[in-house]
């Protein structure tokens, strides 16, 4: 049953006062053409090409890549790619100045009583998968524009639908923009603290520095090996066809570097009583590291185990059992610039890199008292506390914009009362 003042339409219910139109009709669309075409330079004409919608999030304007002269969009036509895997990603953007692109991107300039950046909004929301033909390789070409239907309110609601996702957006930017500050802080803390270059308050007072194969560290710290500080064992007995959603918590070895930093502050698979018994049983402070990895990041990346419930390791993890040391502050140790640059030497293959307890056990670090470990990763630790309450705040940022798109692009909730009380 359709509500009142609202119809049935091709493409759902929308308000009686919206119209449903084919974008052909209210658009001009212009595909790329080739960099060889171009004579490229350092500074003018901005050219686009698929990598750099990555750089922006709504308009784009960072690229390497210039002309002098030549066809252009006009600035705040809408930009996205026209054939391949980009697609299903959805990267649509909006360009800020008058500009060109290759061959893989298409833009569409609004005309008429259809806004620019409604339409930004419209085709975020709908989906350019929902525009392509998917039957093969992803492609949009002018024959799927042309005829695909968007809903479309008078231009003066469209602009304060525009306003108010755009509100949404700029939170959304403030808050990416303010946790890459608040991480990079972190890492250059870590650099000062993890080297012994910068003293927490109540350590290292009257204390000089010494030199070592790691370049001056405190002479109150010592310098050793990874192998000297504990005893390795591996993980076991785990297979992907064996993790389910419930049961005993465990890790395998891709989602040391694909979902756990540092630490381990949640578990994303679990096993069954049975399968737990073929598996590594971890210990509070174990230290988990992976036994390969296609980068420098990822082989040999670490997480401490720092919880007190029963939890397991499956194979190609290397554990390490740290003694009389703190292991939130290994976890961070370990994934330091000097050690994974010593890891990443160690490693062995090409594409995928292995790395072996044996490797790991000559990786040199130096080491602070117990005391001060324990300041060090309670003040970082603090650091990601902060950058975690940012991350949960951006996320609800954006489901909140998610169902304003919802409820704005559909007419559920109307703007129109805002523009008569103006």
């Amino acid at each position: 049953m359709v509500r009142d003042g609202y119809k049935q339409t091709e493409i759902g219910e929308i308000p009686e006062d919206w119209d449903v139109i084919s974008l052909g009709d209210y658009v001009d669309i212009t595909s790329g053409e080739s960099p060889s075409k171009l004579n490229l330079v350092s500074s003018g004409i901005p050219y686009f090409k698929v990598e750099q919608l990555n750089y922006d999030s709504k308009y784009i304007r960072k690229t390497p890549y210039f002309f002098e002269e030549g066809k252009t969009v006009p600035k705040g036509s809408v930009i996205f790619p026209k054939r391949g895997a980009s697609i299903l990603l959805n990267k649509i953007r909006i360009i800020a100045q008058d500009s060109f692109m290759d061959t893989n991107l298409m833009a569409l300039t609004a005309r008429g009583e259809l806004f620019g950046e409604y339409l930004f909004y419209c085709l975020d929301y709908m989906g350019l998968v929902n525009v392509a033909d998917t039957t093969s390789i992803p492609q949009i070409n002018n024959k799927h524009i042309k005829p695909f239907k968007i809903p479309l309110p008078k231009k003066s609601e469209q602009k304060k639908i525009a306003r108010c996702l755009s509100d949404a957006d700029q939170l959304i930017s403030y808050l990416e923009k303010l946790i890459a500050k608040k991480r990079c802080i972190k890492t250059g803390t870590m650099q000062q603290l993890l080297t012994g270059r910068k003293r927490l308050p109540g350590f290292g007072s009257g204390k000089g520095y010494k030199q070592t194969e790691l370049g001056e560290i405190p002479e109150d710290w010592n310098e050793t090996t990874i192998g000297k500080v504990g005893l390795f064992k591996k993980g076991r007995g785990i297979r992907k066809d064996q993790v389910k959603e419930s049961g005993n918590p465990c890790v395998r070895y891709g989602e040391i570097y694909n979902k756990h930093n540092d630490y381990i502050k949640d578990f994303c698979s679990f096993i069954t009583d049975s399968v737990a018994l073929e598996a590594t049983k971890l210990s509070f402070g174990d230290l988990l590291f992976s036994g390969s990895g296609e980068t420098s990041e990822e082989i040999g990346k670490c997480v401490a185990y720092v919880g007190h419930e029963d939890a397991y390791a499956g194979g190609d993890i290397i554990i390490l059992s740290p003694i009389k040391q703190d292991p939130k502050y290994f976890g961070y140790l370990m994934n330091s610039a000097p050690v994974v640059k010593q890891k990443s030497r160690m490693g062995q293959g090409d594409a995928v890199v292995h790395i072996q307890a044996a490797n790991l056990a000559d990786v040199i670090i130096c080491l602070p008292e117990l005391k001060e470990q324990e300041a060090i990763s309670t003040l970082i630790s603090d650091m990601d506390k902060e950058i975690d309450l940012l991350i949960s705040r951006l996320g609800k940022a954006k489901d909140i914009k998610k169902g304003m798109m919802q409820e704005l692009l559909t007419g559920r909730t109307r703007l129109v009362e805002i523009e008569a009380a103006e």
